[in-house]
Formats: C-alpha cells, sequence, structure tokens
C-alpha cells in the first residue's frame, strides 16, 4: 500500500492492523497460482538470486586480502604473493562485482517481466469479470473503487513480484552468507557486529514513523489544495467564482492551503535530516568497535588476525544493515501484499447476477414482439418499483410509456435488453423469454436512445463504428440521413472525421442525440428504444429529432418513453404508468379526454399554450 507521496511507511497504520487479512492456505495457493504459468523464469530468478548476492559479497571478502597482500602477507597457491597477487585478487574482484551487476540486471528484467506478464493476466480477468457485471453492480459500487482495483491494486501487484519476493530471497542469502563469512574470520568480533545491528533498525523505524505521520498530513493538505483548484479552476467553477465576485477569498483559502502545506513539508524534510544525521552516526559505532576490539586482540594478545580480516569483517557488517531492516519490515509488506490481493478477489469473487443460462439460445430472425406478462420489479427485494406490469407490442408497431418521474418508465425498458431481470413474471422476445436468450444476440436486436447521450473522444465516425464496426461509408451515410445529421455533418470540414470532443461537448445537445439515433439505426435492431430522447433539448432541437424519429417508428418496432406528449402522438397505443402500474392505457385520443393521469399530464403542458 503506497503511502503520501508514493512512499511506504514501514509499519501497519491502525485502519491496516483492524482490517488485516486473514492469511490462509485457500489465499496462499491462490495467490501462487498466478505464478504458476512463469515457474521457469521464477526458478531461473532464483538462480540469479542465489548467484548475484554471493558474487557481490565476494568483493569485500577481497579487500581484506588485497589489503593483507599490501602488509606484505603472502596468499600462498595459485595467488602468489607480491605484485601477482595483488593483480590477481583486483582482478577477481572487478570480475566478481561485473558478474553481480551484470547477473542484477537479468534478474531485475526476469523480475519485471514476470510482474509485468501477471499484471497483464489479472487486468483482463478483471476487465473481463467487470463486464459481466449486472447494471446494479454500477449503479451501487464506487467508480472510484472500481477504477482503484482495476489500476492502483493490480500496479500494486507488480511490487509484490518485483519487491516482496525477491527482497525475502536476496536478503536473506544475502545476510546468511555475511554471517558465514564473518564467523569464518573471527566468531567474537562476528558476534559483536551482529550485537550491534539492531541500534540501527530501531531508530530507523523510528524516524520513520515520525516522517510517515508528517507525510500523510501533507498529503491530506495537498488533497485539499487539488480539491481547490478543481472546483475553482473548471470551466463552470470559474464561472461561478466571477459571477460572485469570489476572487480575493478564493485567493486567500488557496494561499493558506499552500502556506500550510509548505510548512509540513520542511517539517517533513527536516525531520529526515535529522534522522540521516542520527543514522550516519549509529552506523559508525559497529565498525569502530570492530576496530578496537580487533586491534586489541591484534597488538595484546598477538592474534593471528589480520588488519585485512579486521576490514572483511567491518564490509561485511556494513552489508547486513539493509537486508536485516528489510527482513525486519518484510511482516508489513508481506501483510499489505496479502490485503491487496483479498481486495482484488473480492471483486474475482462477485457474481455476476445477470449472465447467460447454460442452455441460453441464439436469438435469430428477430422481428421485435416484446410481451410483458404480469412483471414485478424491485432494486432490493423489498420495495416494489414496478407492479403487475403487463402489454404486448407487436411487430412493427410503436408503443409509448409516460407517466410522472420516477414511476418506473425507465425501468420498464431496461427489462428487456437484461440490465435487470424481472422479479417475478417474464419478459418475452419474440416468443422467449429473455433469460432464455443468450445476452449477445438479444442486445444485438435492441437499440437504445437514452436522454444522456453518451459520445466516446473521438470522431463521428468513431462513434457511429462503436454500433457497427465493419459498417460502409454509404451505411454511415444513410443512417446519418435518417437521424436528420447528414446535413449537419456535410457542413463540416472534416465531414464524418470531425472530432466530438470529450463526452461530445463540441456538439450541441441537438446534434449529439442526433448522432445517438445515427449510432442505433447503423446496429440495425429489431426494436429501437428511444428514453426520454428529447426531455433535455430545445423546441428547436426537439422538432429537429421529432422529425427523424417519425419515420423510423413507421418502419421498425419502437418504444417511446417521454415526458413530453407532443413527442409520442404517433403511437399505436399508450402506457400510462404512475407509481410502478399501468393506469391507464389507450390511443392519444382516447387518453386526452378520459379525466385520468394522462389528461392531467397533458393539460399541465398544453392548456397555456
Amino acid at each position: 500500500m503506497a503511502g503520501p507521496g508514493g512512499r511506504r511507511a514501514n509499519y501497519l497504520t491502525d485502519e491496516e492492523k483492524a482490517n488485516q487479512p486473514k492469511i490462509t492456505k485457500e489465499l496462499l495457493a491462490r495467490v501462487f497460482s498466478y505464478l504458476k504459468p512463469y515457474w521457469r523464469q521464477l526458478a531461473l530468478v532464483l538462480v540469479c538470486i542465489v548467484v548475484s548476492s554471493v558474487c557481490s559479497l565476494f568483493p569485500s571478502i577481497l579487500t581484506g586480502n588485497i589489503i593483507d597482500v599490501l602488509t606484505g602477507k603472502e596468499m600462498g597457491g595459485w595467488f602468489g604473493a607480491g605484485i601477482s597477487a595483488l593483480v590477481k585478487l583486483i582482478l577477481l574482484s572487478l570480475g566478481l562485482h561485473l558478474a553481480s551487476n551484470l547477473i542484477g540486471v537479468g534478474q531485475n528484467y526476469l523480475n519485471n517481466w514476470i510482474a509485468q506478464h501477471i499484471s497483464f493476466d489479472m487486468r483482463n480477468q478483471m476487465y473481463r469479470h467487470l463486464q459481466k457485471m449486472s447494471q446494479r453492480f454500477f449503479t451501487t459500487a464506487n467508480q472510484g473503487d472500481i477504477i482503484t482495483r482495476m489500476t492502483s491494486d493490480v500496479s500494486g501487484v507488480e511490487s509484490v513480484v518485483t519487491n516482496t519476493f525477491t527482497s525475502i530471497l536476496s536478503n536473506t542469502i544475502t545476510l546468511v552468507v555475511a554471517v558465514i563469512a564473518m564467523f569464518r574470520k573471527n566468531w567474537l568480533l562476528a558476534l559483536i557486529g551482529i550485537a550491534v545491528v539492531p541500534l540501527f533498525t530501531l531508530p530507523t523505524r523510528m524516524a520513520g514513523k515520525r516522517r510517515w505521520k508528517l507525510a500523510g498530513e501533507a498529503q491530506k493538505c495537498n488533497d485539499e489544495i487539488n480539491g481547490i483548484l478543481n472546483e475553482t479552476l473548471s470551466v463552470s467553477g470559474q464561472l461561478l467564482v466571477k459571477l460572485f465576485g469570489r476572487e480575493k477569498s478564493e485567493y486567500e483559502r488557496y494561499e493558506e492551503a499552500n502556506g500550510r502545506m509548505i510548512r509540513l513539508n520542511i517539517r517533513e524534510k527536516m525531520a529526515g535530516r535529522w534522522f540521516f544525521m542520527l543514522l550516519s552516526t549509529l552506523t559508525t559505532i559497529g565498525p569502530m568497535l570492530l576496530y578496537l576490539v580487533g586491534g586489541i586482540l591484534i597488538m595484546k594478545y598477538r592474534s593471528d588476525l589480520t588488519v585485512g580480516d579486521i576490514t572483511v569483517l567491518v564490509a561485511l557488517l556494513g552489508r547486513m544493515y539493509g537486508p536485516v531492516n528489510s527482513l525486519l519490515n518484510i511482516q508489513v509488506d508481506w501483510i499489505r501484499s496479502m490485503a491487496m490481493f483479498t481486495r482484488i478477489f473480492e471483486y474475482y469473487d462477485m457474481k455476476p447476477e445477470i449472465d447467460d443460462r447454460p442452455d441460453a439460445k441464439e436469438l435469430a430472425n428477430a422481428k421485435g414482439e416484446i410481451v410483458f406478462d404480469h412483471v414485478d420489479f424491485s432494486y432490493d427485494g423489498e420495495r416494489m418499483i414496478l407492479k403487475d406490469i403487463s402489454f404486448t407490442l407487436k411487430s412493427g408497431d410503436c408503443v409509448a410509456i409516460v407517466g410522472p418521474s420516477g414511476s418506473g418508465k425507465s425501468t420498464i425498458v431496461n427489462l428487456i435488453p437484461r440490465l435487470w431481470d424481472a422479479t417475478r413474471g417474464t419478459v418475452t422476445f419474440d416468443g422467449t423469454d429473455v433469460r432464455d436468450l443468450t445476452l449477445h444476440s438479444l442486445r444485438e436486436e435492441i437499440g437504445v436512445v437514452t436522454q444522456e447521450t453518451y459520445l466516446f473522444n473521438g470522431t463521428i465516425r468513431e462513434n457511429l463504428l462503436y454500433a457497427k464496426p465493419d459498417a460502409t461509408e454509404e451505411e454511415m451515410t444513410d443512417a446519418c440521413k435518417k437521424a436528420n445529421i447528414w446535413d449537419f455533418i456535410s457542413t463540416q470540414p472534416d465531414g464524418l472525421d470531425t472530432m466530438v470532443g470529450n463526452r461530445g461537448l463540441k456538439l450541441s445537445g441537438g446534434e449529439k442525440q442526433r448522432i445517438s439515433i445515427a449510432r442505433a439505426l447503423l446496429k440495425d435492431p429489431a426494436l429501437l428504444i428511444f428514453d426520454e430522447a428529447t426531455s433535455a433539448l430545445d423546441s428547436i432541437s426537439e422538432a429537429a429529432i421529432q422529425a427523424a424519429i417519425n419515420p423510423l417508428i413507421e418502419e421498425r418496432t419502437s418504444i417511446l418513453i417521454a415526458h413530453r406528449l407532443s413527442t409520442i402522438l404517433a403511437a399505436d397505443e399508450i402506457l400510462v404508468v404512475r407509481d410502478g402500474q399501468i393506469v391507464e392505457r389507450g390511443t392519444h385520443k382516447e387518453l386526452v379526454h378520459a379525466g385520468g393521469t394522462y389528461q392531467e399530464l397533458y393539460e399541465t403542458q398544453f392548456a397555456k399554450v
């Protein structure tokens, strides 16, 4: 778990302690299952770690021999004595340094290769799984949490592979080899050196905790500053600031938060400087003790210990600080790593609420005949949103659904493409329960134009091709003409390659809506659904879209949902929905004088016109 500013604390926060995952055999087996496909590469990494760790320590040992040769001691054997031994020792030391570094590069490459491939596998698995989740999941789950698990949590797995696992191996091997080498040189000095190591590690943890706290406060302050910037420097925010003359007060608010962050940053940096000063002092205690005791042994007790041996012991002691400190904190990294996997697995284990049945059939030669048979629906299993909805939409006909806001109109049509499933009753498409059809074949035959048109940040062409990737130029042109948007597109310098901007911001509401209609038409569905397609538009844009919709409902099965009754006059049947129930049905002429909800809606909109 990354900390403020990307740093990682070497202790668990209270929140992390409270949410520690339970480490079980099943969890570990599941974690290591992602490593299994890359076991050959992992085995090679293990070999690299062992060889690299040993090679990296030998130059420290050889340094002692070099010093001994310089003081006149003969090495004997292949090394010989004098300059010849000195040259051989230096060349061997350089060779081992080079070999250790080259192997380290190879190990680092393999680590990253494995980590990236595991991350690749997990991201694909997560994205594929999320695509299967129902609309309920996306309306209840926090969008930021979804993105975090897709990005930060999965990316964190990379550091588990490249850092945590390999850190345990490399630090353990380095520590074991260093301890063995020290005891082979002199057991007394080895014990003294090992006893000093905690003096280095304990202050590290204390100082790290202090820096972490300050960094956390600085991050909170930074988040506050980012919030101010997002609010006041956005297009809408800046307009509000100007209209209400709040420039001075907003500047003062920003200045105060900015000053607070600067003070916290200074405190954090200075806490680090005091820490490094203390650390530098403590790291000299061990070597000084070894020099002192080693000197006494040589000068007073005529020990066979050499100056080179003491130098080797000091060098090996220095090499122990890092691995010991890392291994002391490995429990923290391990718990965080398991927590990260647990968070990811929580999403993996969520069962898709809407999915294909094992015996689901493909919808072929669709006609678009829809039947609702005593359908009830509830989002939470308790409060009924729809109650006993029954109606038939014959192929080629048009049904309009009207009613007050919140009456359940959109929920009705959302049951057809199975964005939700009926709680009771059945919805059939061409005589087959929609739950018995494959989702892909069902949704291929349904085109939906919603009130909140969503266009991707690209060209008009790219947005149209989202419905049919292999559509020809002629098909796109024809769809745009039917949607009453071709006249606009043809006047643009780039035509179909005109950029629409983020969410279509470069276009007017009416232009976006008509492109959305063209996109739905390009799909060539058996059923067209217009869900409040004109409610957010001005009367001119509404007229343009209505001119596009009217011919369409004449030539294919369609459902219209509207607040504005002027858009549904041509429907074959109008269903009036109130409080989740169909309270009236009939044609416009039949309903307008019936004295019910429809007449009330009609008079509200047209009585004063």
